[in-house]
């Protein structure tokens, strides 16, 4: 009995250490260009993004910017203030994998990985097929 007992705490333990690791993403973010907050969420048990605040959220004219690159055509009117870029990405052994990132600059969408780099910076990587064919930025936490 007290093995199990034991063996339940360990789990528990476990458990409780490995959530409270993978929510370490969640919270606001500052891209490389200092133009975007991107807010990390967790819905379930994946974890998503949205951009927050925009350096320059109105176009010329001084209405709200729309995701006018996106190639389908019901979607270029919506706002990029609120746009959910990143989703679906699951927690493994201190990455953040099998999601993707949307970039409203070019309408395109790229699989992506993201691991963090202390507490406040986060290396965002998209890319197409493999991740050596990719790019990535770094971006630093908000307080």
């Amino acid at each position: 009995m007290k093995k199990v007992v034991i063996l339940f705490a360990f789990i528990f333990t476990s458990t409780v250490v490995l959530a409270q690791k993978s929510d370490e993403i969640i919270g606001k973010w500052l891209n490389k260009d200092k133009e975007a907050h991107l807010q990390i969420y967790k819905k379930g048990n994946k974890y998503y993004g949205k951009l927050a605040w925009l350096k320059n959220p109105n176009d010329e004219s001084g209405q709200p910017k729309k995701d006018s690159k996106n190639p389908s055509g019901e979607l270029k009117g919506r706002p990029l203030l609120g746009l959910e870029i990143l989703k679906g990405f699951e927690y493994k052994n201190g990455t953040w994998e099998d999601g993707t990132i949307y970039d409203p600059k070019s309408g395109k969408t790229y699989s992506c990985k993201m691991t963090l780099d202390g507490k406040n910076k986060l290396n965002v990587r998209g890319y197409v097929g493999i991740s050596l064919i990719g790019r990535t930025e770094v971006f630093t936490r908000v307080d």
